[in-house]
């Protein structure tokens, strides 16, 4: 045999050997919108995670204060191994509370070029488009005014071991995501302003909704959930004629039941606050709007805020007959929200008992009008170390299973707890009942002629 030929049989045994030990799936390359992407293997080693993918097109320039567009397309093959900006907030002040529970390691790159979200799935199922694993979108709480889709307290390795594709979102904030103005009301097609930052979460959902199955994901199984503000967006997506058939059940945290614990004002009053604050600013017509550096825009809101004409949050959603036609109350009144399986609850020591009567009425309602189960929740355990309490968000270290990057004490109880949550919360995702497919395990649907509500706690 000739030289030539040792060599090129030694070189296809060699490629034929590390074609085995890399299966064609390890990691392949993603065509969904925009271009292609390829992910990274997280340290479980079983999960890829896609970091920052663009979901909408960047809203800066004259995009500023527009609904979100097409996402713009890109060359070559995006490694997504980078987080995308979260929107612009204000820096977190050291010594708050919040600050040292959850944002001691600095605040991430900010920036209105923000609409970006991250997808964790099982590796061996990236790119099987007929895998159709139930995908979880996670909606991130802060007021309307701050957060991001990263925070140390989400990830999605426990979800995806478990078999459920998690996405989470960057959406625009404060008054890059809320504000409301006449001027912008002009040039709508519709005649309204604000509510972009629902519009980008609105945005996202459909976005995985077209491009999940690629990643594995049913684009027919989506479940949504949210906490604080992102449980109050998650109200608004289930009561928008835009999103609510996008969604097969939905999880309400902390932000109660019927109610609305964050009023959401009428279009005129959203819109007389935007122009007296822009006007006092000097600020009157669009393109000088568009044209102010943010620093400018936070000190226009900053100095409207000493006048005390602002009640409440600054920046939220509210009704403006086209996306929001009515409140979430209103529509759950009207039965005309969606039909879904419903997951409500709140901690311990976070405004009861009004959240606890607000979630008993909507189940309680719900019986009246669908087949579909509501069930309740609360988050008892008081987290060890100070304060001993069982405040608003201390349940998010359990529903991502992200303890191990707490200050707090944690003890072999509390991870305990967090797998049995991570359970309940992945088998709603596959089933729309936590305790999965034993329709008549322990946690009972809340009823009027047997109330239950599920109180979670370490043993």
């Amino acid at each position: 045999m000739k030289l030539t030929s040792v060599l090129s049989f030694a070189t296809a045994a060699l490629l034929a050997a590390c074609t085995a030990q890399q299966p064609a799936n390890e990691n392949p390359v993603l065509t969904i919108e925009g271009g292609q992407v390829q992910g990274v293997l997280t340290d479980s080693t079983n999960v890829m995670v896609y970091k920052g993918i663009p979901y909408a097109a960047p809203p800066v320039g004259d995009l500023r204060w527009k609904r979100p567009q097409p996402v713009v397309a890109w060359e070559g093959v995006k490694l997504c191994d980078t987080w995308g900006n979260a929107s612009l907030q204000s820096d977190h002040n050291p010594g708050d509370f919040y600050t040292e529970e959850f944002y001691f390691g600095g605040d991430p790159a900010r920036s209105e070029d923000c609409l970006y979200l991250n997808i964790w799935a099982p590796a061996q199922t990236v790119g099987k488009t007929d895998a159709k694993l139930p995908v979880a979108f996670w909606v991130h709480g802060g007021a309307y005014m701050g957060g991001w889709g990263h925070e140390i307290t989400m990830d999605g390795d426990a979800w995806a071991t478990r078999g459920v594709i998690l996405v989470t979102i960057n959406y625009r904030l404060g008054i890059m995501g809320f504000l409301s103005h006449p001027l912008l009301a002009k040039e709508d097609t519709d005649g309204v302003s604000g509510n972009y930052g629902t519009w980008d979460q609105v945005a996202a959902l459909k976005w995985v909704r077209n491009n999940i199955a690629q990643f594995g994901g049913d684009p027919d199984n989506i479940m949504i959930f949210g906490q604080s503000a992102g449980a109050a967006s998650i109200k608004n997506l289930v009561t928008s004629n835009e999103s609510k058939k996008l969604v097969s059940k939905a999880i309400i945290q902390s932000i109660g039941g019927l109610g609305e614990l964050i009023p959401a004002p009428a279009q005129d009053v959203a819109e007389n606050i935007g122009k007296e604050m822009m006007d006092a600013a000097g600020l009157t017509t669009l393109e000088a709007m568009r044209a102010a550096t943010p620093d400018q825009l936070n000190a226009a809101f900053g100095a409207f805020m000493t006048t005390g004409k602002i009640q409440g949050l600054p920046f939220t959603p509210h009704i403006d007959g086209r996306l929001l036609g009515k409140s979430f109350t209103e529509a759950a009144t009207d039965n005309t929200i969606a039909d879904v399986p419903y997951m409500l609850g709140s901690t311990l020591d976070d405004m009861m008992p009004t959240m606890g009567e607000g979630i008993d009425q909507f189940a309680f309602l719900r019986e009246t009008q669908s087949k579909q189960p509501v069930y309740a929740y609360r988050f008892d355990r008081r987290l060890p170390g100070e304060p001993n309490t069982a405040y608003h968000s201390s349940e998010l270290w359990f529903i991502f299973k992200t303890l191990k990057n707490s200050r707090r004490p944690f003890t072999a109880a509390d991870y305990e707890l967090a797998d049995r949550m991570m359970d309940y919360w992945t088998n709603f995702a596959k089933f729309g009942n936590p305790n999965g497919n034993n329709v008549d395990g322990e946690w009972k649907p809340d009823t009027k002629e047997n109330p239950f509500t599920m109180h979670l706690n370490i043993k």
